[in-house]
This record gives C-alpha cells, structure tokens and sequence, in this order.
C-alpha cells in the first residue's frame, strides 16, 4: 500500500468512502505523560548499563547499578543541596549563592524508581527480583530525602495513622463490622 493513498477517517468528507477497498489504518493512541516518561526512563537506564565497562546486560543487574545510576543521574540535578558547612545550610531560603553542589531532587528520585520499577515487571523481570524494590534502594531514597530537607531547614515528619477503633466505636460501629470491613480493605 503506498503511504500517500492512506487517508485518516476525520479528513474524509461526510458521506465518503475511501476508494480501491484500502483499509483506514489507525494511528495507536499517543502514550500517557506517565507511559513516555516511563519508557525513556527504562531505555536511560538499558543505555546506562551498556556504557558500563564491561557492559551489564539487563538480567545481571542488581541494586548496587541501581544505586550507581542515582548517583550518575546526581551531576545533571537542578537542587541546591547545602553541605554542612555552608552558611546556608538549614535555610529553606537562602539570601545569596553559594558554592554547594547541585543535585537530583528526592522527589523526582522517588518517581523515577517507581516508573522504572514498574517497567522491569512490564519488560519480563520477576517481582521478586526486581533490583529497583530493593530495601538497599528504599533506603537510600530515605537517606536523600532525610539529608536534602535538614540542608534546606525543611522537616519531614511522618504522618501518624489516625486509629480506625476510636472512629468505629464513635460511631456505634461493632466489632464484628470491624472485622468485615478491615478484610474487605
């Protein structure tokens, strides 16, 4: 079929059919924001692991690359990270530059794990392997998010669970309903 005779359905005039018994081909639906992120984010890593020397093919990788891909992607980081003893250090709003190095924010760390972790489950690895669910990993993205908010003077405190008894039983709620609603959830 010669691509120049393809003719997509919203540029055909109503009451029209398309001659020669061609088919419409449809385009497929544009990804999400999320889906392209996500497969630019896995071949960044897959083009990653291949400029290593020697090159890791993508079934031997573990945590450790991971780890060493985070702190590769740290030296293209637009956050101001102050060291401890910088004259800004704790300031979520410091008055004037200084010298302190430029980093990958937590936040856009944590999406990218997220993103590439869910890709390594959709391009055939299994859950239980997957390097990028790693404690080492989650730990790390503690350390960062810990150490970037004592920098900039910002405390990152953990939400408290509210307790569901109190909230049930001041409702008139029996324990019996309890039970059913917490296995359903």
């Amino acid at each position: 079929m010669n691509p120049s005779t393809i003719v997509m359905a919203k540029e055909l005039p109503a009451g029209s059919s398309q001659c020669g018994g061609e088919q419409l081909q449809n385009n497929p639906a544009p990804l999400s924001r999320y889906e392209s992120q996500k497969r630019r984010d896995w071949n960044t890593f897959g083009q990653y692991l291949k400029n290593q020397r020697p090159s890791v093919a993508l079934s031997q990788c573990n945590c450790n690359h991971v780890l060493e891909f985070l702190r590769y992607l740290d030296q293209f980081g637009k956050t101001k990270v102050h060291l401890h003893g910088c004259v800004f250090f704790g300031q979520p709003d410091p008055p004037a530059p200084c010298t302190c190095p430029l980093r990958q924010a937590w936040g856009s760390l944590d999406a990218l794990i997220g993103r590439l972790r869910a890709a390594y489950e959709e391009n055939g690895g299994s859950p239980e392997n997957n390097p990028f669910g790693n404690g080492a990993i989650r730990l790390y993205l503690r350390e960062v998010k810990e150490c970037q908010a004592k920098a900039r003077g910002i405390p990152y405190k953990k939400k408290k669970k509210r307790k569901l008894n109190n909230s049930i039983k001041s409702i008139g709620a029996s324990a019996d309903q309890y039970k059913n609603l917490m296995q359903a959830s």
